[in-house]
């Protein structure tokens, strides 16, 4: 009974006293646990935003909102100047979220020109083009059941941008040079530091990428 989880024994024939140490020892038990739990819960939770610092009504309202769609598989798009914590929200909110032991993969649109930035994203097929001498997956399988985070998503192009619709609207998208769509299930994460009222006024997003 004892390797089964029981506290405590006591041998028949008893005494009712005989029964005030164990169940002392039961409660004791249990309230331990209880505080084990509580304390391994806010631990995590700690975590999830170890870098978030603050305690300010606009750093609680970021929270919420984390707590909010954490749990959601809606696309998010991060806003705020470059340096404000951008990637740092993309990352409690995978922490936060039901594939938070699951990959976490994170690309940097504005470091890549549009053609190895494509690659990078879909990966490509032998003989894709020159230089392409074996099958290379791209981040999005990588990413498979996990979390993509697009930073400076503002500088993608606008013909890369129409593929990505294709990823977020149908789970789907073809590897360079790939005659069969590869199906993932990702969820997507995206940041600029630009302005979207402003970039969408000028044609630097893509209708449907207004996320």
């Amino acid at each position: 009974a004892m390797n089964l989880g029981a506290v405590d024994f006591v041998c028949k024939p008893f005494d009712e006293h005989e029964l005030d140490v164990p169940l002392a020892n039961a409660l004791k038990q249990r309230e331990l646990s209880r505080e084990v739990a509580t304390l391994r819960e806010e631990l995590q939770s700690q975590s999830r935003y170890h870098m978030l610092f603050g305690n300010s009504d606009r750093m609680a309202e970021v929270r919420e909102l984390i707590e909010r769609v954490a749990d959601t598989d809606v696309t998010v798009l991060i806003r705020g100047e470059s340096g404000t914590g951008k990637e740092l929200v993309a990352r409690a909110l995978s922490a936060s979220s039901l594939r938070a032991d699951k990959p976490f993969v994170k690309v940097n649109c504005a470091a890549l020109p549009t053609e190895l930035l494509e690659s990078e994203l879909f990966g490509f097929e032998r003989g894709a083009f020159t230089g392409a001498i074996q099958h290379k997956p791209g981040k999005f399988e990588f990413a498979n059941h996990g979390t993509m985070f697009l930073d400076e998503i503002g500088d993608m192009s606008f013909p890369l941008q129409a593929k990505l619709l294709q990823v977020l609207q149908d789970g789907e998208f073809a590897r360079l040079g790939g005659r069969q769509d590869v199906k993932v299930d990702v969820r997507v994460l995206a940041a600029t530091n630009r302005d979207l009222e402003s970039a969408v006024a000028e044609g630097q997003f893509r209708e449907g990428l207004y996320f």
